[in-house]
């Protein structure tokens, strides 16, 4: 057992890439955030933390420094957001590509402009196809847990990939709720630093980001895409490890009173709890609508999903990104869509928008969903565009 500490969720990660033990991490400050790798730099100057520290000129040089550290063989470990994670844009694909094993925690913040430093989904959604794992929590607990659960599913030599780990701004990353930390001999029990990659050695030199001519570079790629899929069975087998180490139980998706459910609403990170307390209150009434949150978003747990919705009759799938000219108009409905249609299941899907730039999600946003679901549920037609959830026309 650990010791229960009430912690923000920024805190809470900090305390994990602690007892994960990372050698180097890269710093450059943006809201929301900061927090994480200032109380990184506070273990390292009180000694907490044998690691180096670097702060650096921007988000692009902390991705590239990243890159040097995880090539020379150290665990290695970053934060960012929104318009920072943007900077890194270039960074994400190459490291991925030279198979380099990070965490990289993002705090869900919206992409500008206008200028935004609130919660959506905008910056994580932005490089979903970038070669990383990636998760989305929806509690401190979770956001701890998840960093840990990066480094095992990253370093193991069936995936070599890079992992992000998500949270959302202000609501998770500044919010205080009690966290079980474990100890940091129990944490590197469970992912202990395995040098599993080929790293740069004078002794034993190697080529890294080399010329990719049209004579190898999809065969790269293909790499990657057999990586991912390989990041699905590793997922899986670590989180049944953690439930054994720690007694926390994950999975790829977390299903909610869809047993019965004939409507649900899919989404992603905290709003899910608002979604599901939303939920108890329609089945006093007799509405038979359950929930699935996503949590492993790649690879894309297709088969869990569209098992989860087999028996559903219309399924609104929640975005808190919009992709303009997008016929779903968010990336995790097209997700939800393909994971239904390829496996043949007669389910069908509205999308909804909601959340954009911070605002805020109410039990009647909710209900306006359920009521649209009720609405369409025998309808033979359905809308062909996203339903905006809590915007002014």
């Amino acid at each position: 057992m650990g010791k229960v500490v009430p912690l923000g969720g920024n805190y809470a990660v900090a305390y994990a890439v602690k007892a994960c033990d990372v050698d180097v991490m890269t710093a450059y400050p943006i809201s929301p955030q900061t927090t994480i790798v200032e109380r990184l730099s506070e273990f390292v100057a009180n000694g907490e933390l044998d690691a180096e520290f670097l702060h650096v000129e921007s988000e692009h040089t902390a991705l590239s420094v990243a890159i040097g550290a995880a090539a020379v063989g150290a665990r290695a470990y970053s934060a960012t957001c929104s318009q920072g994670l943007a900077l890194m844009n270039e960074l994400l694909y190459i490291m991925s590509a030279m198979r380099l094993p990070m965490v990289l925690t993002i705090v869900n913040r919206a992409l500008s402009a206008p200028i935004n430093i609130w919660n959506d989904h905008s910056d994580f959604m932005s490089v979903q196809d970038a070669g990383w794992v990636m998760m989305m929590s929806a509690s401190n607990q979770e956001a701890y847990d998840e960093v840990i659960i990066g480094y095992r599913i990253a370093e193991d030599p069936r995936v070599l990939l890079p992992v992000i780990t998500s949270m959302d701004g202000y609501i998770q990353s500044h919010v205080v709720e009690p966290v079980e930390v474990e100890s940091d001999e129990d944490v590197l029990s469970f992912a202990p630093k395995r040098r599993t990659w080929y790293v740069l050695d004078p002794d034993k030199p190697v080529a890294m980001g080399s010329v990719g001519d049209p004579n190898y570079y999809y065969e790269f790629k293909r790499q990657q895409w057999e990586a991912m899929k390989e990041a699905r069975q590793v997922f899986d087998e670590v989180v049944v490890d953690f439930a054994k180490k720690f007694g926390r139980r994950y999975s790829a998706i977390e299903t909610y009173m869809l047993d019965d459910a004939e409507v649900a609403i899919v989404g992603m990170g905290s709003f899910m709890g608002t979604i599901k307390a939303y939920v108890d209150r329609a089945r006093k009434e007799g509405i038979k609508v359950g929930a699935l949150r996503v949590k492993l978003y790649r690879p894309f747990p297709a088969d869990d999903v569209a098992k989860a919705l087999s028996n559903v009759k219309l399924v609104g799938v929640m975005d808190r990104a919009l992709v303009p000219g997008s016929p779903t108009g968010g990336h995790l409905h097209s997700d939800v869509i393909a994971a239904i249609k390829q496996r043949g299941l007669d389910v069908r899907t509205i999308g909804f928008i909601a959340g954009l730039g911070g605002r805020l999600l109410t039990m009647d946003n909710v209900k306006q969903m359920v009521s649209a679901l009720i609405k369409y549920k025998d309808a033979r037609e359905l809308p062909k565009e996203p339903i905006f959830i809590g915007v002014r026309e």
